[in-house]
C-alpha cells in the first residue's frame, strides 16, 4: 500500500514538472486595424517633408555633396567597414563625427518632440552614406538598400513606404517612410528614412489627435 502511494506521488510530481517545463509560446502580435496606407497618408508624408527639407538638412547635404562628390565604391566600402568596426569598440571617431554634428542634433530633437511617434531618423547623402541620425545605425552605407535605391535613385519626388514590421521589444508595429531630399530648386541631395511607430499613429488617428 505504501509503495503504491509512493509511486503515485512520484508520478504526479514528474507529470507536474513536465507541465512546468513545457514551453509557452507567445501569442501572435495583435494586428493593426488600419493599413499602412491608411496611416501613412499623403498629408502625413507632406508634414514629414516640411521638417525633412528644413535649411539645416539642405545645408548639411549640400556641404557633403560639395565636399565629397561621387565617391568610388571602394572608398564607400572602407568607410562602411570602419563604421561597423567602431560599433564594437570605445574609440569611435567616424560615428562620433556624425552623431555630434548639428544635423544629428536636429534629428534627435525632432524624434524627441514626436513623443514616441518616430523611433529612428537618419539622413543619407548622394553616396548613400549617413549624414545625420538620431541613433547609431548598424551600418554607415545605405546605398545598397531599398530606402535609398527606391528614393534617391528614382528621382526627386520619390517616396517609398516599407512594409510594417512588429517590434518585439516594445510590442509595437513600425514601418519606415523613405523619401528623396531636395534643395529649394528641386535638385536631389540625398534621402531620409523615418521609422514610424504605427501603433502610436493608429492610436492618435482613432483619438482624432493630430500627429
Amino acid at each position: 500500500m505504501f509503495k503504491t502511494a509512493s509511486r503515485f506521488v512520484a508520478g504526479a510530481a514528474l507529470m507536474a514538472s513536465m507541465v512546468w517545463m513545457t514551453p509557452v509560446h507567445a501569442a501572435d502580435p495583435e494586428p493593426l486595424s488600419m493599413s499602412v496606407g491608411e496611416l501613412v497618408t499623403d498629408g502625413f508624408i507632406a508634414d514629414v517633408r516640411k521638417w525633412a527639407t528644413a535649411p539645416i538638412v539642405v545645408s548639411a547635404l549640400t556641404g557633403r555633396k560639395n565636399l565629397y562628390g561621387k565617391l568610388p565604391q571602394e572608398d564607400i566600402d572602407l568607410l562602411d567597414k570602419q563604421w561597423r568596426a567602431e560599433r564594437e569598440v570605445d574609440d569611435q571617431p567616424l560615428i562620433t563625427s556624425v552623431l555630434a554634428n548639428p544635423l544629428s542634433s536636429y534629428l534627435i530633437r525632432i524624434q524627441s518632440n514626436s513623443v514616441g511617434l518616430f523611433t529612428e531618423i537618419f539622413v543619407m547623402d548622394t553616396n548613400g552614406l549617413n549624414t545625420g541620425q538620431s541613433a547609431v545605425t548598424s551600418d554607415y552605407w545605405q546605398g545598397d538598400e531599398g530606402k535609398f535605391q527606391k528614393t534617391f535613385d528614382v528621382g526627386p519626388n520619390a517616396v517609398f513606404v516599407d512594409e510594417a514590421e512588429f517590434h518585439d521589444g516594445t510590442k509595437t508595429w513600425r514601418a519606415q517612410l523613405n523619401m528623396t531630399v531636395t534643395d529649394p530648386q528641386g535638385v536631389a541631395l540625398g534621402a531620409i528614412t523615418v521609422e514610424v511607430n504605427l501603433t502610436e499613429l493608429e492610436r492618435r488617428a482613432r483619438a482624432g489627435v493630430a500627429s
